[in-house]
């Protein structure tokens, strides 16, 4: 493997423009070689704009070129099959956007399939590289506040994502909620067990088409006998709002803040902060110490610290809630 990791970012979003900006001009030891987008105008104007030398519309051209080390994979969570597939059969390192696949059936066979041809596959739970994610699970590995108990988390996004997104997007379980999911296995220690779910539609009507909803609650069972529960919102017009908080039998840890600035004006008209607008402003240093760690890995041959079998684990954790809305009824996970 060379030293420097040579990479193609696939997809030109806000997240997938985060990653290629961290490593065409952050990372040391990475380069961005490819942009891949399904419009060449987007392509072109990425590749240009972050110093890419090539892009392209067409995966296939990626994947067959043996100077590519490594492919950032951050497109609809209905290509991430065939791509993974791809990415491995002609050794590529892989890095995909959550969720690993659309379906645990298709998780599972990418996870043997990784297995089987020695890639690494790092998977973006980005949550798990956040400095006060980091150092919340340090202080309850230290016992700071005794035996974990329960979690409590919370995604709250300022809107609702487009309804030509939401019809492809799996539902809210998939699309959102499952960040809590895999931050809950993280720092309870233990795997779920049991779900059940409940939601609704308060502001955005064609959820209904989708079966899908805009504002959710899900309640987990663990291994160890612990609990949680998880609200996800596509509701909160005042800012993106993710917060966590662990309950042990000696105290509590509360994880994040709403606050984009740890600031408050104080004046005449009383007092003030300013919110998290958007996602990429809240978990920007994550998003960097993910990508770091990945290209880490790369080059010292190690496995992610997040990797297809926690993909795995927290798809199917997701995949039971979903089910567990739709049939109104506890699931148990296998």
């Amino acid at each position: 493997m060379n030293t420097t990791i040579r990479c193609a970012v696939f997809g030109v979003g806000r997240l997938g423009m985060v990653h290629a900006e961290n490593i065409a001009q952050k990372i040391q030891g990475a380069e961005l070689v490819y942009v891949v987008a399904s419009r060449p105008e987007r392509a072109k104007k990425a590749a240009d704009e972050l110093g890419a030398k090539k892009w392209t519309t067409d995966p296939d051209v990626v994947f067959e070129d043996d100077s590519i080390d490594a492919v950032i994979l951050v497109t609809p969570t209905s290509t991430h099959y065939d791509l993974i597939k791809k990415a491995a059969k002609h050794n590529k390192q892989i890095f995909v956007d959550k969720p690993i696949t659309e379906t645990v059936e298709q998780a599972k066979e990418v996870s043997a399939l990784i297995n089987e041809t020695g890639v690494h596959c790092m998977v973006g739970f980005m949550r798990r590289f956040d400095p006060a994610y980091l150092e919340a699970k340090k202080r309850i590995e230290a016992g700071d506040i005794g035996k974990p108990l329960y979690f409590k988390g919370m995604s709250r996004d300022p809107g609702s994502p487009p309804e030509a997104v939401i019809k492809n997007s799996g539902g809210i379980f998939l699309d959102l909620c499952i960040h809590d999911f895999d931050i809950a296995r993280f720092l309870m220690g233990s795997e779920v067990k049991s779900v059940t779910s409940l939601g609704s539609v308060q502001v955005h009507p064609f959820m209904h088409t989708y079966q899908d909803v805009d504002q959710a609650i899900s309640f987990l069972e663990f291994e160890s006998g612990a609990a949680a529960d998880i609200e996800g919102s596509r509701n909160s017009t005042y800012g993106y709002d993710i917060r966590g908080e662990v309950v042990g039998t000696d105290g509590a840890m509360q994880i994040g803040t709403i606050r984009k600035e740890n600031v408050t004006l104080l004046n005449a008209k009383g007092s003030t902060y300013e919110n998290i607008p958007v996602f990429q402003s809240k978990f920007q240093e994550a998003f960097l110490i993910e990508m770091n760690h990945f290209i880490k890995c790369i080059q010292n041959n190690e496995k992610p610290l997040v990797n297809e079998v926690d993909g795995l684990a927290s798809l199917q954790v997701a995949a039971a809630a979903t089910e567990a809305f739709l049939q109104k009824s506890k699931i148990t996970i296998a």
